[in-house]
């Protein structure tokens, strides 16, 4: 018995937000149908690696799922879509503010055919505000957000972030957990309600650090200034001699004095708080006259919280990775199988299922919406 094995979600997102937050639901049971334009797809169907014709990227964030293609600007097809809300609990969707709405699939239009559905609109900036209507991307939301002014490289200048933060931890992971509060609610009320999640807005709660200091202390955060922004010795990437790189937070004294220990760092060095500036710069010289490996060996060995950067690559094949079965479950391409992607569900909470497929465009629309 899953959680959600008898939860119906429809899902009108694309790309990364919206079809991530509905594969947690769907790997906690819940049967989750993909609106989709007829012909290309959703947007993600385009992006490499292309394998076989099929996106590795879309497989890796659709498998499980079922797909109805409907042109919903067409004369009468939002209709016909809309006729599915009996069935429904959970409507997601990822357009600008009022698109929904002009192309009658609205929630006022889901609520009168349902009161019991929940609907999760995921959006930039929110239904409101003077930029609920701009559109963008992970990166605006970052740079809109104030984290992308804290994120720089050794020459001061912002660095391009690889983990895409606002659209996961800003999107799809509230846009989850605002479902399942939704759900509870509806269990106790027997009502559904709107869910408004705008990734700006959540990515606040990840600069907890720099607003409690700006809000507390009028000290606002700078790169380069802060314990976590490079401004401590105790908490900064050193190069190694080999071009690779350390990775050092050994915030805890006790983290602190065994890494000055197995370093050789100099006494009078040790006390941070005197010359950060001359701690930091010992370190590196440290650090830069051996190769990863070697400190791979020496900080691997011990409590330092210390960490040889990993290529992404080392990553999933390591020892740790590979004894947690993080890469056990499949997706199914024509001609290709690839690791799931992994998903923090529970594995008591998920389905069984080691290996799926991700739906062709449409493939459902006969069982779904009745077409021969």
């Amino acid at each position: 018995m899953l959680p959600l094995q008898d939860l119906r979600v429809l899902d009108f997102s694309t790309l990364l937000p919206g079809p991530l937050a509905s594969l947690i639901l769907a790997e906690a049971g819940a049967d989750v149908i993909k609106v989709e334009r007829p012909g290309a797809g959703e947007a993600m169907r385009g992006y490499p690696p292309l394998l076989s014709g099929t996106s590795g990227a879309y497989a890796l964030l659709n498998r499980g799922k079922r797909s109805i293609a409907v042109d919903l600007q067409a004369p009468g097809q939002a209709g016909r879509v809309l006729a599915l809300a009996d069935s429904i609990d959970v409507v997601i969707e990822q357009f600008r503010p009022g698109v929904m709405d002009r192309l009658g699939l609205g929630y006022s239009r889901w609520r009168a055919a349902n009161p019991r559905i929940i609907y999760c609109a995921i959006t930039g900036y929110g239904q409101e505000g003077p930029l609920a209507s701009h559109p963008g991307h992970d990166l605006n939301y970052a740079a809109a957000s104030g984290m992308l002014s804290l994120t720089t490289g050794s020459d001061g200048e912002p660095v391009l972030p690889q983990a895409l933060v606002a659209d996961i931890g800003g999107g799809a992971y509230p846009a989850v957990m605002n479902i399942l509060l939704a759900l509870r609610h509806r269990d106790r009320s027997g009502e559904g309600c709107f869910v408004d999640v705008a990734m700006a807005d959540n990515l606040y709660t990840f600069l907890f650090l720099g607003l409690s200091q700006g809000f507390g202390a009028n000290a606002w955060p700078a790169p380069g200034r802060e314990l976590l922004t490079g401004g401590s010795p105790r908490y900064r990437l050193y190069a190694t001699a080999d071009g690779r790189h350390v990775a050092v937070a050994a915030l805890e004294d006790k983290f602190w004095r065994t890494l000055c220990d197995l370093i050789g760092l100099p006494e009078v060095l040790r006390d941070d708080n005197r010359d950060p500036a001359a701690t930091s710069q010992a370190i590196a010289d440290c650090i830069a006259a051996q190769p990863a490996s070697h400190w791979a060996d020496v900080l691997g060995s011990a409590e330092t919280c210390c960490t040889v950067v990993a290529t992404l690559e080392e990553a999933v094949r390591s020892l740790h990775v590979q004894a947690r079965g993080l890469f056990g479950r499949e997706v199914s391409i024509p001609g290709h199988v690839l690791p799931a992607l992994p998903i923090p569900v529970a594995a008591s909470l998920r389905r069984a299922a080691v290996r799926e497929a991700a739906p062709g465009v449409g493939e459902h629309n006969s069982l779904i919406l009745g077409e021969g």
